[in-house]
Formats: structure tokens, C-alpha cells, sequence
């Protein structure tokens, strides 16, 4: 396994200063955050160390540059909109910019991309299938084509007010994975699993581990930690964020040893990204850097460097 993070922590710095700053922390691997350039539209999006837009043949060298002088691969390319989204003129540019991103994965020969299936949260799983069919078949049959696998994570996107009721992510549980692989099969189709999620849906995080060890193309270090006070207090109904909290791993209730002692068991042999949205950390770069840091530190025991 390879230990790397996401680069959305950092949106202040560029490219080559946080491939410069994962050398220096001693981290093996980044994944790259490939959104347009522009407004966010919420916390961690719209950050942007490759620009997807216009990258060429001059750009692709200077990154495989980059990459040898430092030390530290990429580990995929992400880019996380709501490509399901209700307004179709606004799904058709998160599609448009998916598919420039697996291009731009294999002009630089990175194997992963990825991102969310996404979702219309006023509808019913049942009744967004036959758009996530037709939406998610091209998208995968493009991903075939160029020869990138594609790696969904997890997350049920419904923390805020206009997320709910159903969130913008439909591949919150297994259940959901089984049918979304079996409807649009493909070898290149998979997760980009992050275990926190399981914890505040009150699942076992261990399980998808053997389920899904095929399908387990990237992985998420996120942890998490449930304010049962408050939890008592708003009920299981209200919105997460206000009876949950994302952690740096070691912080939460994930069991790491536990977690890595099963993902070595099943083979698994990819990248393991910390993906810092903690907000205790989020106060100044110097903290989001000691976040990483940290997280480093930590999870050096189950994952020793290479």
C-alpha cells in the first residue's frame, strides 16, 4: 500500500508546492483535486491542482517531472459534483467535466478516477435509477474506452438543508453497490471506499472490506467521531453535521488496526488517502499541515513506508 492524502486540504498552495510539502512530510502519494476553475460551491470543492481544461503534452511532462523528482506518485485524479443533479444543463457540465478528467488520467498513465455517482435528493433511489442507468453507462463505457477505472465514493452527501432528504450521492450503502455493479458491469467500475461514512450511518465499516475487495480501487482515510450529546438531543433524523464529526484518523471511533489487518488480508495493495475535513485543523495552512502531519505519524504503524 502506498500512504498518501487528498490534496483539497491545501487548496492555498500549488501543485508543485504540495507535491513538494508530501515529500517533505514523507508521504508516498497525493490524489489530485481536478475541479474547473471557479467559485466553490461547498467546503473542499472547487479546488484545483490540475487543470483538466488545459492540459497538454507540455503539462503531462511537467507533472511525470515532478513526480520523479520528488518521490511521490499520484494516486488518482478526483473531481466529486452531482452529475445526477436535477437540472440536466447542469448535470451535462459535471458529466462533460468527468469524462475531461479521465482523459487527462490517461494522458498522464494514472489508473483511478475518482468521484460521486450523484444524486436527485427529492427522489427515491428506485425512481433515480433509470437516470443513473443512462447517465453511469456512458460514463463508464467512456472510462472503458480510455482505460481508467473509476472510483465512486461513498459518502451520502446529505449534511446540510439542501442536501435532504435523500442526499446527493446514491451509493451510500452495500445494497446500493451491489445493484449499481450489477446494472453497469465493468471491470473498471468501483469504489473509492471511505469508512467514516459507515460510522455515522450506524453500519459495520469492516464488512465492505471483504464484500467488495474486488471492487476496492482507492480508499479514504477519514475518521469520524458521533456527539452522542448531542445526538440525544436532535435525534438520528436531523441533519448529520449537527451531532457528527469528521476526525483525522486516531481521533474518531474507526479501529485502524483492525482496518488495515483486514485490507492486507484481502490483498488489497492500492493507495490509502488521508482526507483531512476536520475542523479542528481548518484554522490556518500551518494547521491543515499539522493535520497531515499527524496523520502521518499515525498511520505510519499499519502502513510502514515503502
Amino acid at each position: 500500500m502506498k500512504l498518501g492524502f487528498v490534496s483539497a486540504i491545501l487548496p492555498d498552495l500549488a501543485l508543485k508546492e504540495v507535491m513538494d510539502f508530501a515529500a517533505e512530510t514523507g508521504y508516498d502519494c497525493v490524489e489530485l483535486m481536478c475541479w474547473p476553475k471557479g467559485k466553490a460551491t461547498r467546503r473542499y470543492a472547487g479546488v484545483t491542482h490540475l487543470n483538466v481544461n488545459t492540459l497538454n503534452e507540455y503539462d503531462v511532462e511537467r507533472v511525470r517531472n515532478l513526480c520523479k523528482a520528488t518521490g511521490v506518485s499520484i494516486s488518482g485524479l478526483g473531481y466529486y459534483p452531482n452529475p445526477l443533479a436535477a437540472n440536466r444543463r447542469e448535470a451535462g457540465i459535471y458529466i462533460d467535466h468527468i469524462k475531461k478528467v479521465i482523459v487527462a488520467a490517461q494522458m498522464l498513465g494514472i489508473k483511478v478516477v475518482n468521484t460521486f455517482v450523484g444524486r436527485n435528493p427529492s427522489l427515491s433511489v428506485d425512481d433515480n435509477w433509470p437516470r443513473f442507468l443512462e447517465v453511469w453507462k456512458d460514463i463508464v463505457t467512456f472510462a472503458d474506452a480510455h482505460k481508467v477505472r473509476i472510483g465512486i465514493e461513498n459518502c451520502p452527501m446529505l449534511f446540510t438543508d439542501d442536501e435532504w432528504p435523500g442526499g446527493k450521492n446514491l451509493a451510500t450503502s452495500p445494497a446500493i453497490w451491489k445493484r449499481m455493479f450489477k446494472d453497469v458491469s465493468s471491470r473498471r467500475f468501483g469504489l473509492n471506499y471511505d469508512p467514516s461514512h459507515m460510522i455515522w450511518q450506524h453500519m459495520d465499516y469492516l464488512a465492505p472490506i471483504r464484500k467488495f475487495s474486488d471492487k476496492l480501487f482507492h480508499i479514504h482515510l477519514k475518521d469520524v467521531r458521533i456527539d452522542h450529546h448531542l445526538l440525544n438531543e436532535v435525534g438520528i433524523m436531523a441533519p448529520p453535521n449537527h451531532w457528527h464529526s469528521p476526525k483525522i484518523p486516531g481521533l474518531g471511533e474507526i479501529d485502524w488496526g483492525k482496518f488495515f489487518s483486514l485490507l492486507t488480508s484481502v490483498g488489497y495493495s492500492g493507495a490509502v488517502c488521508v482526507e483531512v475535513e476536520d475542523r479542528a485543523f481548518e484554522g490556518s495552512l500551518n494547521r491543515r499541515k499539522a493535520a497531515l502531519r499527524q496523520s502521518l505519524t499515525y498511520l505510519r504503524q499499519y502502513v510502514p513506508a515503502p
